[in-house]
């Protein structure tokens, strides 16, 4: 048996972090198995799809290197092949058309609310007769596709994650609805859980691998693949994502969709990384760090957690810096220019590039995320910087301003090329011009040229500063304060 497994999301929002784990666990599977990855729109809700949320899914996708092999499909095109399986199953009298006003299922449903019984359709038009179904016609009403439900029917399944799962028709609700109402004669649009099935069917799909949220969805799926005379494909549920309090992880929770990630400058390879391990733990416990390419060679049912996965802020941290700490210069640099001209930095992106490269070795070991170079680069794009109070208190130690003084002539006195050389026997000769200690010297520099008393390396920054003209800039107006 060839593998196939598919991804089903629906373009009613933009592509979530759930569904991107679910992603994750089929594309792992299909390469674990030498299989294929089939990538299915289910666009069938007409008035929420929006083809933005579309295009979102397929970038989003493709930004993680989760890279389909067939489709995308969309359902809205197969709309003539849903109807005919519903005609069919009209025929064989496995399927009927349920006249029932909303008037008439709420009053249903608040008598059941009253009775203390489990909400239900009573199945009241299975069995109408001709005469009845033409009586509800000429009365106007538009009818649904009702699919039979036997209430003492077992259903059961072995799933690739639970193991054996078990549920009795009458717990289904009664009679479910496939085609929503439409006119005499006709039959209406089709619904998700008859859809999904015929397209499982069409596209021998073998494997349906989805968030243990749908497990409600699976009984009721299982007799429609028997309605058909189609096999059944395996199923597995996996676990869902939750926040910190044990909740699934929601909208509510602040940043959830594939996007928001890329934006707070998460990287794909980690990302997916994390992904990975949200439910599943690989042979070697230990190990964190890995490619798609690499987990999808372990990849397993065995090893997916049965338990919700909670979602770490830390460990997703962890994992990105990792990631952007070990990349090389050039590929982080790439990677930062959006976010720097973002930010409205200003430089020249050719004449500029070996600065912005030596800046990126420079601050590369302090980023946690993309996003962080904008905060921590900040004082490498202006000319000048505003002193904090710590800064302030520093130059007015006494022999500070002395030493910025003896530094600034230096600089003007140069004509070496100005290196890290340079720069230590700049400063070596300052202190024995003022007559300070080094400490002081260091301290002093550190709060002319960036303000603050903390940051990057001084002597490299000093080095950046200069390419640029700023630690001149920065001395006089200390001198001038």
């Amino acid at each position: 048996m060839t593998v196939r497994v598919r991804l089903a999301p629906s373009p009613t929002g933009n592509l979530h972090i759930g569904t991107a784990r679910t992603a994750v666990f089929n594309w792992l599977f299909a390469r674990n198995q030498g299989g294929t990855f089939v990538l299915r729109v289910e666009d069938t809700d007409l008035e929420r799809s929006r083809p933005e949320y579309t295009q979102n899914i397929l970038t989003g996708l493709t930004w993680l290197g989760l890279t389909w092999d067939e489709g995308p499909f969309y359902q809205s095109q197969r709309l003539d092949l849903y109807r005919q399986a519903i005609q069919t199953l009209l025929e064989k009298g496995l399927a009927y058309r349920c006249y029932s006003t909303p008037e008439e299922l709420e009053a249903m449903r608040e008598a059941q609310k009253a009775n203390n019984e489990a909400p239900r359709y009573d199945n009241r038009h299975r069995h109408l007769t001709p005469e009845q179904q033409a009586q509800f016609e000429a009365e106007g009403r538009q009818a649904v596709i009702r699919f039979k439900i036997d209430d003492d029917r077992e259903i059961s399944w072995t799933d690739l994650v639970r193991g054996k799962v078990t549920w009795k028709g009458s717990d289904l609700g009664g009679d479910m609805v496939i085609a929503r109402a439409s006119n005499q004669g006709e039959i209406g649009q089709p619904l998700y859980n008859f859809v999904v099935v015929v397209d499982d069917i069409d596209m021998k799909i073998t494997h349906v691998i989805r968030g243990e949220d749908h497990i409600s969805n699976t009984p009721k799926q299982i007799l429609l693949y028997e309605a058909l005379n189609a096999a059944t494909p395996q199923f597995g549920h996996t676990p869902l994502i939750l926040n910190a309090e044990g909740r699934k992880l929601s909208k509510r929770d602040g940043v959830t969709s594939i996007s928001d990630f890329r934006k707070m400058g998460y990287i794909p390879q980690a990302l997916a990384n994390y992904m990975t391990l949200l439910g599943w733990t690989p042979p070697d416990s230990t190990q964190e760090l890995f490619t798609l390419e690499a987990a999808a060679q372990h990849f397993t049912f065995e090893r997916v957690n049965k338990a919700g996965a909670k979602f770490d802020w830390d460990k997703l941290n962890w994992i990105n810096s990792q990631y952007l700490h070990k990349m090389p210069i050039p590929e982080l640099t790439a990677l930062l220019i959006p976010y720097w001209q973002e930010a409205g930095y200003e430089f020249d992106r050719n004449t500029d590039q070996p600065w912005l490269e030596q800046l990126t070795a420079l601050i590369g070991p302090s980023l946690t995320t993309l996003k962080d170079a904008v905060e921590i680069s900040r004082l490498f794009f202006t000319q000048t910087v505003e002193l904090d109070e710590e800064a302030k208190t520093q130059l007015q130690q006494d022999g500070a301003i002395a030493i910025v003084q003896a530094i600034q002539d230096k600089i003007t006195q140069q004509d070496q090329p100005f290196t890290s050389d340079a720069a230590k026997a700049m400063i070596n000769s300052a202190m024995k011009e003022t007559n300070v200690k080094k400490g002081l010297v260091m301290r002093s520099l550190r709060a002319a040229l960036m303000g603050t008393m903390h940051g990057p390396d001084l002597i490299e920054s000093w080095l950046l500063f200069h390419q640029k003209g700023i630690d001149l800039i920065r001395f006089q107006t200390v001198l001038q304060r």
